[in-house]
């Protein structure tokens, strides 16, 4: 079992940054494939980044590639989600995902994700 709760969403305006955090326990966080994803009322739930065990894999949607970095800490069980140059497009709520799994092929759907965090809200103001 691995529990994460995220943290560090807010509201925020058009051009602004945030820092999203997840802290897990449980299970070896060292061994987890680790991913972002948001979800917008009505629509589905969206992968954003994923990155590997030990942090040197990442892969990020087209959507955020260039505006959003994600990365890890094993010494205390962290990822984080940066998100720079905020749109009203990006207003949703923005999950941790963890799954015990290879780093390649990187898990990008929500299926392939075993364990979520309860979610924080992004609300980015135009």
């Amino acid at each position: 079992q691995v529990q994460l709760v995220e943290s560090g969403g807010g509201l925020v305006q058009a051009g602004d940054s945030l820092r999203l955090s997840c802290a897990a326990s449980g299970r070896t966080f060292s061994s987890t494939v680790m991913g972002w994803f948001r979800q917008a009322p009505g629509k589905e739930r969206d992968f954003l980044a994923a990155i590997g065990r030990l942090g040197f894999s990442v892969v990020y949607a087209s959507s955020v590639k260039g505006r959003f970095t994600i990365s890890r800490n094993n010494a205390d069980d962290t990822v984080s989600l940066q998100m720079n140059s905020l749109k009203s497009e990006d207003t949703a709520v923005y999950y941790c995902a963890a799954v015990v799994s290879a780093d390649w092929p990187m898990p990008q759907t929500a299926s392939e994700y075993t364990y979520w965090g309860q979610g924080t809200q992004v609300t980015v103001s135009s």
